[in-house]
């Protein structure tokens, strides 16, 4: 069994019906123990709706400058917000995206509440008197994934033999869920001597499941085989990319794995790349649990590796370590800094001093070992200068 080459396609209506569901539950299945990345269409989201996101999205870009920094990630704890381009920072470069963070509705926090509590808080809404449609468009769109992201982790617990309910406990009864709307400018429009293709750097989603509406024509859209092979996930018409997260792995041993991903910025030329992702969440309280999934598909996903013969090609960190973390809050709120200094500088400085002393100490380490490898090889060339090798050398000249 090969590393997977194309991503598969599932038509969400065939769950919807008593007499198809067992043959797509099996599709599901294979698609998350062998690929962890995949199409679905008959979504149920009105097409309507779809092409005012896609609208509403786009027009978000064309605001003035100042409009769009009225309503920064910065302003806020809550790294909900508007974020310039090459302000992120992914796998520790630059990602080359402009885009807005918004998230199902919450209040503030209260003085009392856990520091991650701060993810949890209302959104900075663009000026109504520009974008007035902006917010009822997006309100509704979310409110239409989280019900949709439910039912999807409903039929995940079913293709693992699980009950609908499996992961029921590990949601909020007001369940925080997120999205962005993001554009990726060709590389023209990008500073002459910051020309990387780095739309957003190789990585895993967090949680459980995410959706990712590609909003525009372009490829750029890539996922990681097993073997280290990037494979296009282009834009299909009528379709969302679902992505299995880390949190998903986690719950499910292993069984369920997070797909690394990546896009690319279009080539010079093409014009800007949209896109548009859903990030079902998981309750920042959590702690890490597991549920028991039956024997047989623990054995199903061993047979799968054991066939593949090869180790997964996988350098991106797993944020979701046993006993790294006390609450799933906890290792979510420092990924966030990491990802967005600015705000770690304003609103988390002893968090963000923290991630900086443990990247110096990785990048000190890297150097150390570079070093050694430079000294062994200058070793190893001085005494094939001076050893027997070389007086044989001098003998047969």
């Amino acid at each position: 069994m090969m590393a997977f080459n194309s991503i598969p396609i599932l038509d969400l209506s065939l769950a919807r019906d008593a007499n198809t569901k067992p043959s797509f539950l099996e599709s599901l299945r294979s698609a998350l123990l062998e690929v962890g990345f995949l199409y679905v269409k008959n979504t149920g989201i009105d097409d309507e709706l779809i092409e005012h996101v896609i609208g509403q999205g786009k027009a978000f870009f064309d605001l003035p400058e100042d409009k769009k920094l009225e309503v920064q990630m910065k302003n806020a704890a809550s790294f909900l917000g508007y974020n310039k381009l090459g302000n992120e920072i992914t796998a520790l470069k630059t990602d080359w995206r402009e885009q807005i963070d918004l998230s199902t509705p919450h209040p503030l926090p209260t003085a009392s509440d856990p520091l991650y509590y701060n993810l949890l808080s209302p959104n900075q809404w663009p000026d109504p008197d520009h974008l007035p449609m902006f917010r009822p468009t997006f309100e509704s769109y979310m409110s239409q994934m989280s019900t949709l992201s439910t039912t999807f982790t409903s039929l995940i617990a079913e293709a693992l033999g699980l009950p609908p309910t499996a992961f029921s406990r590990f949601f909020d009864p007001d369940q925080q869920h997120k999205l962005k709307i993001v554009k990726y400018p060709d590389l023209s429009c990008l500073p002459a001597d910051q020309r990387s293709q780095q739309g957003v750097g190789s990585h895993k989603d967090s949680m459980l499941t995410s959706y990712l509406l590609q909003a525009s024509h372009h490829r750029g859209l890539q996922a990681q085989n097993i073997s280290g092979d990037w494979i296009d996930c282009p834009p299909i018409p009528g379709t969302l990319v679902v992505a299995i997260g880390q949190g998903l792995e986690a719950l499910t041993h292993g069984v369920c794995a997070s797909t690394t991903h990546r896009v690319l910025s279009p080539a010079a030329g093409q014009g800007p790349r949209f896109s548009i992702p859903f990030f079902q969440g998981v309750s920042y309280d959590a702690t890490f649990e597991t549920v028991d999934i039956p024997d047989e598909i623990m054995e199903m996903r061993s047979e799968i590796w054991r066939k593949r013969g090869v180790d997964r090609m996988d350098d991106v960190e797993f944020t979701f370590t046993k006993g790294r973390w006390g609450h799933l809050g906890d290792a979510t709120l420092t990924n966030r800094v990491k990802s967005h200094p600015d705000v770690g500088e304003r609103w988390y400085p002893d968090i963000l001093a923290k991630i900086r002393e443990e990247e110096r100490k990785v990048r000190e380490g890297k150097e150390r070992g570079r070093e050694a490898v430079t000294e062994h090889v200058r070793e190893k060339r001085e005494m094939d200068a001076t050893g027997p090798l070389a007086a044989m050398k001098e003998v047969t000249v």
